[in-house]
């Protein structure tokens, strides 16, 4: 079972591609039988998960991201694109003594509704990228999240403006390279 939950998840290949390998090799095996095993293995697997967000959920700083995912639609040779919310933790650079942890969940669309709904009794601090579905979550009554941002996405809007004040520069000193009848009407 642990084969067919990490091909499917860590390795992302539908439960009709195994069926297919475990065929190649001998091995006969019907989709809704693996279907079956992982519906068990989540039921099973369920204390462990809700455990681990408990923890996460305890800390004083999380990082959260969501992440598109293709889903195969049962019969239908079509994907559609589903979420996995990932919540995080990892204070080991500055010597934290938490333990690092990330859970899963899953989710069919991005709307801030899914991480309101993930980050229930969580009240800290959250870092985010940009996303403004996460705006949400500075709106609850009762729980004080504070929204910590990523450098990283924040510079990159930074060296976008840059890159568009310098075209806008670079079109003004062409403007006023041409002769006075081509400027007539331009805004410089």
């Amino acid at each position: 079972m642990a084969h067919v939950l990490v091909s499917k998840y860590a390795d992302h290949l539908p439960l009709y591609r195994q069926v297919q390998i475990y065929s190649r090799q001998g091995i006969d095996l019907d989709r809704s039988t693996l279907a079956a095993w992982v519906d068990k293995s989540a039921f099973e697997l369920t204390p462990v998960y809700e455990a681990l967000m408990a923890d996460l959920k305890r800390s004083t700083k999380l990082f959260m991201d969501e992440i598109p995912a293709p889903v195969l639609t049962t019969g239908r040779k079509k994907t559609k694109t589903g979420y996995f919310w990932a919540l995080a933790r990892d204070d080991r650079s500055w010597g934290g003594d938490d333990p690092p942890g990330v859970a899963f969940t899953y989710a069919p669309g991005r709307p801030g509704q899914h991480a309101d709904k993930i980050l229930s009794g969580f009240s800290s601090t959250l870092q985010v990228d940009g996303y403004a579905g996460y705006t949400r979550l500075l709106k609850r009554p009762m729980q004080d999240v504070t929204l910590a941002y990523c450098w990283a996405h924040a510079r990159r809007k930074v060296e976008t403006a840059i890159g568009q004040f310098r075209l806008l520069l670079q079109n003004r000193r062409v403007s006023h390279a041409l002769p006075r009848k081509s400027r007539m009407g331009t805004q410089f």
